[in-house]
C-alpha cells in the first residue's frame, strides 16, 4: 500500500528518506513569551520518521503575532527555545523547518506583546472573531503599513530566518496562505493599495517574491519554501483573479530556485497543473480531507513530489510505522487542537504489534 510515499528524493540540499510530510499545525502551547518549550521537544521528537517537519507557524515578530501562545523566532529566548525542538528531532532522526508566519490583520491586540493595532496592507477589518484570554473578541480594523513598513516587515523576516538556521532549522517555509499577511497582499479583496505594492498583479505579488528573496538571500534557496493556498477563502480571503495571480507569482519566484513549494489544495485542478508545470522545484501537495490512497496517487502522476498530512500527524506520531505497517490509526481529537499541556498533544498512544 502507498509504495511511491516511501522512494527517497530531496529537497534543496535536505535528503529525505521517504515522501510523506507533517505539515504546519498552530497548536498554541508555547509560553507567553513565545518560548518553545521542553513539551513542545517532546511533541516535534515523536513525530521526527516523517520525512520532513514544517513546524507551526512561528511570528518573526512582535507585531507578526495574532494567537494566543505561539512561538516567535525573532529573540534570543526563542531561539534558545527552538534549539531544544530541533535538536530533539535531530537526536531522532528527523528534519525540520521552521514555519515563518506573520498573521497581519488575523490577530487582536489582546494577545501581542506589545497591545498594539494590528497590521496589515490596508485598513481593512476581518469578518469573526479571535480567541483571546478573556474568550471570543471581534478582530479590529488594522493599521494599512507604510511603503517604508513594508520593507522593515521584508527584514523582519529575513532576520527571523537567519535566527531560525542559528536554531538548528534544516530551513524555512515562508507562509503566504490562509489569508495571512504575505496572503493579503496577494489577494485583491485586502489590497487596496495605491503604492509599488497594490493594483496591479505585478504590485500584489511584490512584496512575496521581496521576502521570498530576502530569506534566500539570508539563508540560502536551498533551505527555502514556500506555503501558499489558491482559492482558499479562510480567514476572509476573495480573489477575484486566482487564474493570473498565481502564475504570475510562480513565474516571478521561479528564478530563485527555491527549494520547494508546499500547496494547499481548494480544488482547482487545472490551476494546480498550471503551478506544477511553471515551477521548477520540488512541490509539495496538501488534499486537506483526502484519504492517503488517493493522496499517493498525485506521487505517481507526477502532480506532487510530496505530500503534507496535519490531523493524521497530529494523532499519530508513529505514523508513517502505522502505514508501512497498515496497523490502525489514532482518531484526532479537535477539543485538544488548541492550547492546554499534554493531552491531546504528546499522549496518543503508539502502536504495539
Amino acid at each position: 500500500m502507498l509504495n511511491a510515499l516511501w522512494t527517497p528524493t530531496t529537497v534543496g540540499d535536505i535528503s529525505l528518506p521517504h515522501r510523506l510530510v507533517m505539515a504546519p499545525m498552530t497548536r498554541d502551547r508555547s509560553t507567553p513569551g513565545g518560548v518553545p518549550t521542553e513539551l513542545n521537544a517532546e511533541y516535534y521528537a515523536q513525530r521526527a520518521s516523517h520525512a520532513l517537519i514544517i513546524t507551526e507557524g512561528t511570528q518573526p515578530s512582535t507585531d507578526g503575532q495574532g494567537y494566543l501562545l505561539t512561538p516567535g523566532i525573532h529573540n534570543d529566548e526563542q531561539i534558545a527555545g527552538w534549539r531544544k525542538v530541533t535538536d530533539a528531532v535531530h537526536a531522532a532522526d528527523g528534519r525540520i523547518v521552521i514555519q515563518l508566519m506573520h498573521t497581519g490583520r488575523i490577530a487582536h491586540p489582546d494577545n501581542t506583546p506589545h497591545g498594539r493595532q494590528p497590521v496589515a496592507p490596508s485598513a481593512i477589518r476581518p469578518q469573526g472573531a479571535m480567541f483571546t484570554a478573556s474568550g471570543p473578541q471581534e478582530m479590529p480594523t488594522p493599521r494599512a503599513l507604510s511603503t517604508q513598513e513594508v520593507a522593515a516587515t521584508v527584514d523582519d523576516f529575513r532576520r527571523a530566518a537567519a535566527a531560525a538556521i542559528a536554531a538548528g532549522a534544516d530551513g524555512v517555509e515562508i507562509h503566504a496562505a490562509n489569508g495571512y499577511l504575505v496572503h493579503q497582499f496577494l489577494a485583491d479583496n485586502t489590497n487596496q493599495r495605491t503604492d509599488r505594492y497594490g493594483g496591479s498583479l505585478d504590485n500584489r505579488i511584490r512584496f512575496a517574491v521581496e521576502v521570498a528573496t530576502a530569506v534566500a538571500d539570508e539563508i540560502g534557496a536551498h533551505r527555502t519554501g514556500l506555503r501558499i493556498s489558491p482559492s482558499n477563502p479562510y480567514n476572509d480571503i476573495a480573489e477575484s483573479d486566482t487564474a493570473e495571480l498565481y502564475p504570475a507569482l510562480m513565474r516571478a519566484l521561479s528564478p530563485l530556485g527555491l527549494a520547494y513549494l508546499h500547496v494547499m489544495h481548494a480544488g482547482d485542478e487545472e490551476l494546480l497543473g498550471t503551478l506544477r508545470a511553471l515551477w521548477p522545484t520540488t512541490l509539495i501537495l496538501n488534499r486537506a480531507g483526502t484519504d492517503l490512497p488517493t493522496r499517493a496517487k498525485d506521487l505517481d502522476h507526477g502532480t506532487a513530489d510530496l505530500i503534507s498530512v496535519g490531523a493524521l500527524a497530529l494523532a499519530n506520531p508513529d505514523l508513517v510505522e502505522r502505514l508501512r505497517s497498515d496497523a490502525p490509526l489514532n482518531t484526532p481529537d479537535p477539543a485538544t487542537f488548541y492550547g492546554g499541556g499534554a493531552a491531546g498533544y504528546t499522549d496518543y498512544p503508539t502502536h504495539t504489534v
